[in-house]
């Protein structure tokens, strides 16, 4: 079974930058697909940003130019390092991980995805 657990969230102001990061059990970011998912209350989920197995990314428009995605495959772990942290970005991050290596073009809420982290939260102020 594999277990996602996120860190790193915070507080920060507009402006700000924070690193998130998932460490999965096992190693899979080198054969998964690996996704950063976001939900903020009263919205559905969104997907963040993406990465393939060989390590293709895609992000969210929004957040194009501000986040970056990237992995560690000997240390197991993901990351989201983002910048210039904007209040509408505030949510609860999730870290998710399919199975098939080419993440989905068309499954923006990750429906398809087989494993989720517990969260981590994000909150920026203005």
């Amino acid at each position: 079974q594999v277990q996602l657990v996120e860190s790193g969230g915070g507080s920060v102001q507009a402006g700000g930058s924070l690193r998130l990061s998932c460490a999965a059990s096992g190693y899979i970011l080198s054969s998964y697909c690996m996704g950063w998912f976001r939900q903020a209350p009263g919205k559905e989920r969104e997907g963040v940003a993406r990465m393939d197995s060989d390590g293709s990314t895609m992000y969210l428009d929004s957040v194009k130019g501000r986040f970056t995605i990237s992995k560690d495959n000997a240390k197991n772990t993901l990351y989201l390092q983002m910048n210039s942290l904007q209040p509408e970005d505030a949510a609860m991050y999730y870290c998710a991980a399919n199975r098939f290596g080419n993440c989905p073009k068309l499954d923006p809420r990750g429906r398809t995805y087989n494993y989720w982290g517990q969260g981590t939260q994000v909150t920026v102020s203005s």
